[in-house]
């Protein structure tokens, strides 16, 4: 006689209320959302001018953003704020994915994917701040001084916030990349070594993928493929250590055993 737990209306059942909790996570995150939005939407120009201070810094006095666009003036801090609001709700957001894996993972597992995860809302943060403070200034300072002194720098609200926020997300993603070594490594996909042996082609690849994620020109591709080189050392050395520890551990439980 089979188990109830076993039967197929048990089966159905749970996957009934995982859906179900799923949809209330969801919810709870959409609402998390939407509540920081609409306490940012007030201040959605403000938001748009700290975001356009470093390429306004560097243009003449007198010279001002355009939209050329009929819809602009309202669409492009609208779209700013609603990107800012899930920026601001990424924590909670990955909490609630938590909560929902969490129950199905090994205690092992928890503890690794816990700092995991609180290390990688930090790098992306990291990313979005060294993209405003450090490749910003930069990169509008060779912009707006290499063109032709009778052409005004007027640039649309609109492609500017396109433009800054592909900068964002590609630095964002970019200093995710220690993350993605040490969970190669301490999953056994590949080596310590077998990446060390392939520094020549990371380093191609990070050029390739500044090429790809960032304007066409050397500074803004270089600004991108050095931090992503550095975090990639960054992440080679951390599963260096995490590959002692556990050599440590492995030595020290046959120790025990004898």
């Amino acid at each position: 006689m089979s188990k109830t737990g076993d039967s197929p209306e048990s089966h159905q059942a749970t996957l009934i209320e995982h859906l179900i909790e799923l949809r209330s996570r969801l919810l709870r995150a959409v609402v998390a959302i939407l509540v920081i939005f609409l306490g940012l939407y007030a201040f959605a120009n403000d938001i748009y001018t700290f975001i356009a201070q470093p390429l306004m810094a560097l243009l003449p006095e007198g010279s001002q953003m355009i939209a050329t666009e009929v819809a602009s003036p309202f669409l492009a801090p609208f779209k700013l704020t609603l990107v800012v609001a899930v920026f601001i709700a990424i924590p909670y957001v990955l909490h609630q994915a938590w909560a929902f894996v969490a129950p199905g993972l090994y205690d092992n597992e928890k503890a690794l994917a816990l700092p995991i995860l609180a290390s990688s809302v930090m790098l992306f943060y990291a990313g979005a701040a060294f993209a405003y403070y450090v490749v910003f200034p930069l990169l509008f300072q060779f912009f707006t001084q290499t063109g032709p002194e009778n052409v005004a720098v007027m640039t649309d609200i609109n492609a500017y916030l396109n433009f800054v926020l592909k900068l964002f997300f590609a630095f964002g993603v970019a200093f995710e990349i220690p993350i993605a070594t040490f969970l190669l490594i301490a999953s056994g996909a590949t080596t310590v070594e077998s990446l060390s042996k392939k520094r020549p082609y990371i380093v191609l690849g990070c050029f390739v993928v500044g090429m790809l994620l960032t304007p066409p020109d050397v500074i803004s591709q270089s600004l991108l493929a050095v931090p992503m080189y550095l975090l990639y050392e960054v992440g080679l050395l951390f599963g260096r250590l995490a590959r002692r520890k556990k050599q440590r551990n492995e030595a020290q439980g046959e120790t025990k055993q004898e």
